[in-house]
């Protein structure tokens, strides 16, 4: 569990300089903030030992020919603890939420590509699982807001702060085209985004030993992934912490006419944390982070209102987060985990921001 901790404006900036590039070295971090290097990674170690913080790497799913999917679970009311507890417990599950009302969760699965049966088995075993009553899984088409971190949490730094720390822009995330180098994807590179995954600031020694790798191969590897969009790094915080704390869940079913208006206009909302276009009945899912339910009342009825072709809004107002991006780091309700094992894989769910 997160401790209660109060972000000042230091910890703002250096959390945005962390979602610029989240394995910059301290001494360039400090050299933008204008503050001692020291200062920086004490800031940074006592966010993340408080759970507060934390850089995690992720994959894209598309670039590794992996799907990803949003699931809604219908279950009894005393089920769904413990499959929340499971499926944070899964390396294939992320961004697991209990909704208001106990009786519904949401979260991001990853299975393999299209033409696969690999993800059959999950969604069949959840079908199976007692006290499960219903599953609605929507397949992501393309994440179209929320892409490179929230806007809530980059706004701390000017535009010559930020383009300090950019490095070379990173080809769009639709683009075909990878580098030769970054285009194979075996069990060393899932090994690597494992030990990422958890903690996407690992020094090099840890990961060329998770990997078997030469330190200079797992620098080579790690740059020529990032630049070919596989691999990423996300600052993994809570919006509370921003003065955020009410996250609703919407599922919008846009005329297809419509889909690229209302998606570019969503990008703009400064309420959108993430937005994806999906298979479903809903074509859009969004996750809308507000102050209190009076500014999710007037993001509705005003941006959200404005906005034309959309035929249907389903609204849900998270109850908690059991389990953000990146994987567990402190085991939570251990025990009632067993009735829903974990499937060992190689690969870490959760792109959004």
């Amino acid at each position: 569990m997160t401790q209660s901790v109060t972000l000042d404006a230091l910890d703002r900036r250096l959390i945005h300089a962390l979602q610029i590039d989240g394995r910059a070295s301290f001494s360039s971090i400090a050299d933008v903030l204008k503050v001692p290097e020291r200062t920086v990674a004490r800031r940074y170690h006592r966010l993340r030992s408080a759970l507060v913080v934390r850089v995690v790497g992720l994959v894209d799913s598309g670039r590794i020919g992996m799907l990803d999917w949003f699931v809604r679970i219908d279950c009894t009311p005393e089920a769904t603890d413990a499959l929340t507890a499971a499926l944070a417990h899964r390396d294939d599950t992320s961004w697991i939420a209990p909704l208001a009302g106990g009786t519904r969760l949401t979260c991001m699965v990853r299975t393999p590509g299209a033409g696969s049966d690999g993800g059959r088995p999950l969604f069949d075993h959840l079908l199976r699982t007692s006290g499960i009553r219903d599953v609605e899984a929507g397949c992501v088409l393309r994440a179209v807001a929320g892409v490179g971190g929230w806007a809530g949490r980059t706004s701390a730094l000017d535009a010559s702060e930020q383009a300090a720390l950019l490095g070379p822009a990173p080809p769009s995330p639709h683009s075909p085209d990878l580098p030769a180098e970054a285009s194979g994807w075996g069990e060393a590179e899932a090994r690597l985004a494992g030990e990422l995954a958890l903690d996407g600031r690992a020094d090099i020694a840890q990961l060329a030993a998770a990997t078997g790798w030469s330190a200079s191969t797992v620098r080579r590897r790690v740059a020529a992934l990032r630049a070919a969009g596989v691999l990423h790094f996300e600052v993994d915080v809570s919006p509370s912490h921003f003065g955020f704390p009410v996250e609703a869940l919407l599922w919008l079913e846009v005329a297809p006419a419509a889909l690229g208006e209302v998606t570019q206009a969503l990008a703009r909302h400064a309420a959108v944390a993430f937005a994806a276009v999906t298979t479903g009945r809903a074509s859009v899912f969004a996750m809308v982070q507000c102050r209190d339910t009076g500014a999710l009342y007037d993001y509705l009825a005003g941006e959200l209102a404005a906005l034309t072709g959309i035929t249907r809004v389903e609204t849900a107002l998270v109850q908690r987060r059991a389990k953000r991006a990146g994987p567990l780091l402190v085991p939570a309700m251990a025990q009632r985990a067993q009735r829903f094992p974990p499937r060992p894989t190689a690969h870490r769910a959760g792109h959004m921001r």
